[in-house]
């Protein structure tokens, strides 16, 4: 049953809105989306899942990645992209002159004011990790969340993490993030009753394997409540706390 089809049937009557909707979710050819013959821009995600299209430009061809910037901009008022690098930054100015770019977490964003809601708490093991955090903690306010940064509070000195358990422990949703051996996360997760998400990154001398000795210790954690997202994945992280916060805050105003 086609759009047009499930429209007239609910205007004359003969099908409620409440079995309309339910075909629309059903029926992704439906869904709307930008076609460039080099890319299918993901215009109804946000109505789907919450969350805009978000540009990873790792790798997207020069040619390409302004047209693709500005098609999003122009379908949501904002627009957010991961992994650029400077080169890319200048080729999208073109299209968006004020568009802003972090040389430390490699994020290229046009973003709209809004409220941030809530608190995720993003912490990391040294100022070696920071670049993966801002990765995570620009996601996470870019959606919505408001964030604390703890930076520097490693277990080689755990006192400097004592020292923040406060504003760790009133979080929503706690990020780990940690390269070496990776065990922040697995203290943290002992110090907190809400979700620990464990970043690993690739920091560290050579037996740490560019992040898969912390990736190991952090999904074979005896700490409850610790989940891992994949190594240096700042993006996934913040993603995934901005999802735990809502429904945080939601559940406190129902609650």
């Amino acid at each position: 049953m086609d759009l047009k089809n499930i429209l007239t049937a609910v205007r004359e009557g003969s099908m409620d809105i409440e079995a309309a909707e339910a075909l629309l979710r059903e029926n992704p050819a439906d869904r709307d989306y930008e076609e460039m013959g080099f890319a299918k821009l993901d215009t109804d995600r946000k109505k789907r899942s919450g969350f805009a299209e978000v540009v990873y430009c790792q790798g997207k061809p020069d040619e390409y990645i302004g047209r693709i910037f500005r098609k999003l901009y122009e379908a949501e008022g904002e627009v957010f992209g991961t992994r650029a690098s400077e080169h890319q930054y200048e080729l999208v100015r073109e299209f968006i002159p004020d568009i802003s770019y972090d040389p430390v977490s490699h994020i290229l964003k046009k973003e709209k004011e809004k409220e941030h809601i809530g608190c995720v708490a993003v912490c990391t093991g040294g100022t070696a990790d920071i670049s993966v955090a801002e990765e995570a903690a620009q996601t996470a306010e870019y959606f919505g969340t408001h964030v604390e940064r703890v930076y520097d509070v490693g277990v080689s000195g755990i006192h400097r993490l004592l020292s923040k358990e406060g504003t760790i422990r009133k979080a929503n949703c706690v990020i780990a993030i940690a390269g070496m051996e990776g065990a922040l996360a697995s203290v943290i997760g002992g110090l907190v009753r809400n979700p620990v998400i464990a970043v690993p990154t690739s920091v560290g001398y050579g037996a740490s394997f560019h992040g898969l000795s912390a990736l190991l210790t952090m999904i074979n954690s005896c700490a409850n409540g610790i989940v891992t997202v994949n190594i240096d994945n700042g993006f996934g992280a913040g993603y995934v706390a901005t999802q735990i916060n809502r429904l945080a805050e939601r559940g406190k105003i129902n609650g």
